[in-house]
């Protein structure tokens, strides 16, 4: 991988981390398409890295909110007063709803790095997904506001992030379309996808980091393309919050369903190898 190849990478990380399409996927199809092989260890553990990039832009530009909630659930864990407030059940909503992906993940890891980099999986996971998307759309009230959210709501969620692990089915798609099934509003469910991507991340970040820096990725590279993918999602998070404030998470299915059957055509006439 040359720097020309982790610029691209980083700018395909920031743009698709948190919009509800699959970043996993189109970095899928990009590295197909640079001629890198998407199956490679070294490859996938550079694309686990790069989303490091993105979780600093969340960072940044919900710092106000990080360092409320994680100073009340710190404080919550001496001052029986801070118990029960917002913050501090944000904080275990957080911390409980990552508890599925990182199970999963692990115990998943050499299915997630091997079999489900294909491009058919891709594909396929694209078009499915952007079923339950519409259903999610439809049939949630949106009556629920972030103030009133359960812990059985950060559960359900933070399984649904576990389905993401497929490539093409989206993890903001899997979360919000899981926020809106359990009747939150798309700007609530959106921010909490946010917050739970924050762990999730990080730790696939850092436990894939050793690999990324070996098998002639390099130091170079993967910093190059961490941070083009910090400042390309933190204009991405700004204006995907105030996309979905005024539209529908359905906006994003014809796109999904488009680029899912135009890789099936391209699969099927040859012109692109599954991995």
């Amino acid at each position: 991988m040359d720097y020309f190849d982790a610029i691209i990478l980083g700018i395909v990380e920031g743009l698709t981390e948190f919009l509800p399409v699959s970043s996993t996927g189109h970095l899928t199809i990009a590295e197909k398409l640079l001629g890198l092989k998407v199956d490679d260890p070294h490859i996938t553990a550079f694309t686990a890295v790069i989303q490091m990039g993105a979780i600093a832009a969340v960072l940044l530009y919900f710092a106000k909110d990080i360092w409320a909630i994680a100073s009340a659930w710190v404080g919550g864990l001496f001052k029986p007063e801070l118990r029960g407030t917002f913050d501090h059940r944000m904080g275990w909503y957080v911390i409980v709803g990552s508890i599925p992906i990182g199970i999963v993940g692990f115990a998943g890891k050499d299915l997630i790095k091997g079999p489900l980099r294909s491009l058919w999986v891709v594909a396929i996971a694209l078009i499915a997904w952007s079923a339950v998307m519409w259903i999610a759309e439809r049939r949630g009230t949106q009556e629920r506001t972030e103030r009133d959210l359960r812990m059985s709501d950060a559960l359900v969620i933070g399984l649904a992030q576990c389905i993401a692990l497929v490539p093409g089915v989206s993890r903001s798609g899997a979360t919000m379309s899981a926020g809106l099934f359990r009747n939150l509003d798309r700007v609530s469910a959106t921010r909490l996808s946010f917050f739970l991507s924050i762990p999730a991340l990080t730790a696939a970040g850092l436990y894939e980091l050793k690999d990324a820096l070996g098998g002639g990725v390099g130091l170079g590279p993967t910093l190059v393309g961490t941070a083009v993918s910090f400042v390309v999602a933190y204009a991405a998070v700004a204006w995907l919050l105030k996309f979905v404030a005024g539209h529908s998470i359905v906006s994003f299915v014809p796109y999904r369903v488009v680029l899912g059957l135009g890789l099936i055509a391209a699969l099927v006439s040859g012109a692109i190898a599954a991995t």
